[in-house]
């Protein structure tokens, strides 16, 4: 069995669910389950439903933007509102409003992953029956009844024994089947999230719990590229890459492919594929155990929006492990990712991301210990294979706060 998952950006419009068509059809040689993303932005829409919902209730707006962007695609895919596809679409919208009428929780991360889900089912649902239409029969799975995982909303951990028990059993291998990424279920059936991005960790799940042949992701890039085209120029295609390279690549902060999502791939050695949407016939970048990355050519990613902390203490005594677990401690409570750690005798500093928003809450808290100083709005660029030449490219013009080298990586942080 293979397992393919196409993103946001190849299902955007009715286009886009077309050329889904085509790729199966050219691509389809033995039993396959796709993960498909919510479409275009919508996890970004649907974010906002969330925001003014909590804010002060008014999310209809939001929702009606939501709304008309999938009708929009019904529309194209299907010409008129008699397909019973329209009433399915509707009924999603009433349970999502119901929801948002009669919930009482004003917990953000609850009410994110009861709202956001909407995305994956409505985009499964629309692609799903697009294909049956053209005549590609296929079935709908419900990612919610497969993925188990705990309650830590908007970044579930997930409970393997059940959910390869749960996926195993309703996964027909005969059979083309569908179902969506990023969404879970927790022991009492509330919605969970993977964290965002998390499509791709959904197809490794299945592919591990499935023992699939292989994972392809459809990207709207040609491939694992050394550097993301959107902020480096001319970056070039790296044709293979190890599994622990791609693993560094993607702590690192490279987009195209989820920090999770390897990890269960590389247990079962199953190889993983990044492809073109755009042009299916290329090979892309195959994913492998023992591969040396070709070319080998320096590695540019950037982290932007990040936050530096450093810290010393307030008599001048040395940071130590007591000192260090204490921090830790705190970023664990705060659901705060530590991606760079600096320290000396009387000094640490972290660069983090704070999409959890707790940044306020864990400043008070270190400063009863600390003396604290933090820059909000860094940017964190790492360089995997550095040489001086792409150093002195990456530095120029920038107010450098922080610089660390390893002997494979360098890592620098900009105002």
């Amino acid at each position: 069995m293979k397992v393919f998952k196409f993103g946001g950006a190849s299902v955007k419009d009715a286009e886009g669910v077309r050329n889904v068509l085509k790729v199966l059809t050219n691509n389809r040689d033995s039993s396959l389950l796709i993960v498909i993303s919510a479409m275009g932005k919508m996890t970004n829409a649907l974010e906002d439903v969330v925001g003014s919902y909590l804010k002060n209730g008014n999310f209809q707006e939001h929702l009606q933007l939501v709304k008309e962007y999938h009708h929009t695609i019904l529309i194209d895919l299907f010409g008129n509102n008699e397909h019973p596809i329209f009433q399915e679409v509707r009924t999603y919208f009433t349970e999502l409003e119901n929801f948002l009428k009669h919930n009482k929780s004003q917990q953000y991360d609850f009410v994110y992953d009861q709202v956001v889900i909407y995305g994956e089912l409505l985009s499964t649902k629309i692609v799903s029956e697009y294909l049956h239409s053209q005549g590609m029969k296929n079935a709908l799975l419900d990612a919610r009844s497969c993925i188990k995982t705990d309650s830590s909303f908007r970044d579930a951990q997930v409970q393997w024994d059940q959910t390869q028990e749960q996926i195993v059993g309703k996964v027909d291998k005969d059979k083309l089947n569908i179902t969506q990424g990023f969404i879970a279920a927790d022991h009492h059936n509330f919605s969970t999230t993977l964290g965002r991005e998390g499509s791709d960790y959904t197809a490794g799940i299945f592919a591990y719990c499935l023992n699939a042949d292989s994972v392809t992701i459809w990207k709207d890039v040609p491939g694992v590229l050394n550097a993301d085209p959107r902020v480096f120029a001319n970056p070039q295609l790296l044709e293979h890459i190890s599994y622990e390279e791609a693993i560094e690549l993607a702590f690192y902060g490279a987009s195209v492919i989820h920090p999770k999502t390897l990890q269960p791939l590389q247990r079962k050695e199953i190889p993983l594929y990044v492809r073109s949407f755009l042009n299916p016939s290329t090979k892309g970048t195959a994913v492998r155990k023992g591969q040396a990355i070709l070319p080998k050519v320096p590695c540019f990613i950037v982290k932007k929006d990040q936050v530096l902390i450093s810290l010393s203490s307030l008599d001048f005594s040395f940071i130590m492990e007591e000192n260090i677990s204490q921090i830790f401690s705190l970023f664990h409570k705060y659901q705060i990712k530590v991606d760079l750690i600096q320290n000396s005798a009387i000094s640490f500093s972290v660069c983090v991301d704070n999409k959890f928003n707790n940044l306020d809450k864990l400043i008070n808290q270190l400063k009863a210990t600390f003396r604290v100083t933090y820059n909000t709005g860094v940017s964190l660029f790492t360089i995997r294979h550095f040489n001086d030449a792409a150093i002195k490219e990456l530095e120029q013009g920038k107010k450098i706060l922080l610089k660390q080298i390893t002997r494979e990586t360098v890592q620098i942080v900009t105002a």
